[in-house]
């Protein structure tokens, strides 16, 4: 990838997960003869049914870094609900000034790093994109990293960067407290009579800007999913500090253990809510990860909580972003089992009679935030069992979530819930029947399904899809160590239930809408 050159007269664009002051593509801006564009562009909220609250997020927190770069003295050019796309917006304006060199971090999305790629080859000017330096992990080096290894798994690589960045390492490489990985001590579910007292997250009131940008939403996307009425997120790189400083001395303390956790009326957990304002640049991963460890240091945090949250981002994050540029754009088309079922009409609206699917489904409707296990083990978990089109899958999860930018969305729902890759970087597919939901959740407690009862009206749809799922690709599933349990608790299910579930399933399948 190029480096930024010296020489001047340069249209810097920023794009709306790139909200950094001290990004790569400001430096040695020249004033007299540069000039950034910002672009609002209708069709980003439209080419997927996007939620309110992510159109909102994004709106607001562009316009407040508007405010800070205008503070700065830069030149900006700011272009408020375009008709036209990001690229045709942009076409516009270059004809218009005559610009023969654009300036841009690399996109976080396939679709417009191509586009803008053509647009420069259509209008011959040259293209400084530029790495965007604000992951721990470079592009380059996570290709070094794949090029000698057989199998691709977080675990090697996340061991790769706390040695490199010398993070939860004691002097010789070794990993503090002798072992790399805490996971099995962060799987608890809440004690039997729920969670207590939980620290809310932080919260933002809305300022002017933001007032502006809800009342915009509001009219302008009257039909879009989801709700603005619990619209709190942090929307400058201010509130985004606050929000990490509040996390790591109220709520950290209790993340680890019910990471995994799920409860009614419960819908931010012990969990950290940073994610949006790390996905759109407002927080560096770097400082994230420095002050959870003062905050381990401090106050003598458990070291199987600090790990395991440092994993998810100092880990996973890294890691899905490698995966997500090594495999694109085949990752997009992948559909392992080759799945076709319609996504159900109910993942927008949240009326099913499935308390946990519409739990997860709700809160995801009212604040744009559901956890990663609300996310894998139950709307991921049912879309794979209900062998949903991964496509339809993805697009829902791009557009519900005011977290999902493609780079970190796509590889987590078709490579990790959906295994749409074939296990590309996973060793098996995470599915689970109503079991798993009753010991992490309160959710069957009020439920009209049952999750032990396997086929017939009281069954539980998870634990019938899960079955046919075990039944249908049993060979698969008997061929990996990590999976042939699973199928070793098939056979302890008679062949004349082993029929009836599958023909439960099939009714199902065919319902998927009713449910």
């Amino acid at each position: 990838m190029k480096q930024q050159l010296k020489s001047s007269g340069r249209l810097v664009l920023i794009l709306g997960d790139q909200l950094d002051l001290n990004s790569a593509a400001l430096r040695g801006i020249d004033p007299k003869v540069d000039e950034i564009i910002m672009i609002e562009s209708a069709n980003e909220a439209q080419y997927v049914w996007t939620h309110k609250a992510k159109i909102a997020l994004f709106l607001s927190a562009m316009r407040h870094f508007a405010k800070a770069i205008e503070k700065l003295g830069y030149p900006l050019t700011y272009i408020k609900d375009s008709p036209l796309s990001i690229v045709e917006t942009l076409k516009e304006r270059m004809l218009k000034k005559n610009v023969k060199r654009l300036v841009c971090i690399e996109p976080g999305e396939w679709r417009l790093k191509q586009a803008i790629e053509t647009l420069a080859t259509e209008l011959n000017i040259e293209l400084e994109m530029l790495e965007d330096d604000h992951f721990y992990c470079s592009r380059q080096e996570f290709v070094e990293w794949v090029a000698n290894k057989k199998e691709l798994r977080l675990e090697y690589f996340y061991r790769l960067m706390r040695k490199r960045h010398n993070i939860l390492v004691d002097g010789e490489g070794n990993p503090v407290g002798g072992q790399w990985n805490f996971d099995q001590d962060n799987r608890k579910p809440y004690p039997k009579k729920g969670p207590g007292i939980i620290d809310a997250p932080a919260a933002f009131e809305a300022d002017a800007i933001t007032q502006e940008v809800l009342t915009f939403v509001a009219t302008t996307y009257p039909d879009h999913p989801g709700s603005l009425e619990s619209f709190h997120w942090p929307v400058t790189r201010e509130q985004a500090v606050q929000a990490l400083e509040y996390f790591v001395e109220y709520r950290l303390r209790n993340f680890g253990v019910y990471q995994d956790a799920m409860w009614t009326e419960t819908p931010f957990g012990w969990h950290s809510i940073l994610s949006s304002a790390l996905n759109l640049k407002l927080l560096n991963p770097r400082e994230v990860v420095d002050a959870v460890i003062v905050a381990w240091k401090k106050y003598s945090l458990d070291l199987s909580t600090v790990e395991g949250f440092i994993r998810q981002i100092l880990g996973w994050r890294e890691f899905v972003r490698g995966m997500y540029y090594l495999d694109m754009p085949q990752m997009a088309q992948d559909n392992y089992y080759e799945h076709q079922n319609r996504l159900p009409k109910w993942y927008w609206t949240g009326q099913t009679q499935m308390a946990c699917m519409k739990d997860a489904i709700g809160q995801t409707l009212q604040y744009g935030y559901a956890h990663h296990i609300q996310r894998l083990m139950v709307t991921g978990n049912f879309a794979l069992l209900a062998e949903i089109l991964p496509q339809e899958v993805c697009e829902w999860y791009l557009a519900i979530y005011v977290d999902a930018i493609e780079w970190v969305e796509l590889p987590n729902t078709a490579g990790m819930a959906l295994f749409a890759n074939g296990g590309r970087f996973t060793s098996k597919p995470y599915i689970a029947s109503g079991a798993y939901i009753k010991r992490m959740s309160n959710y069957c407690g009020s439920c009209k399904y049952k999750p032990e009862v396997r086929y017939g009206d009281e069954a539980c749809p998870m634990t019938t899809l899960y079955w046919n799922f075990l039944i249908k690709h049993r060979e698969q599933f008997e061929g990996s160590p990590r999976t042939r349990l699973m199928t070793a608790n098939l056979k302890r299910i008679s062949d004349e239930d082993q029929r009836e579930i599958t023909l439960h399933a099939k009714h199902i399948l065919n319902q998927l809408d009713d449910l």
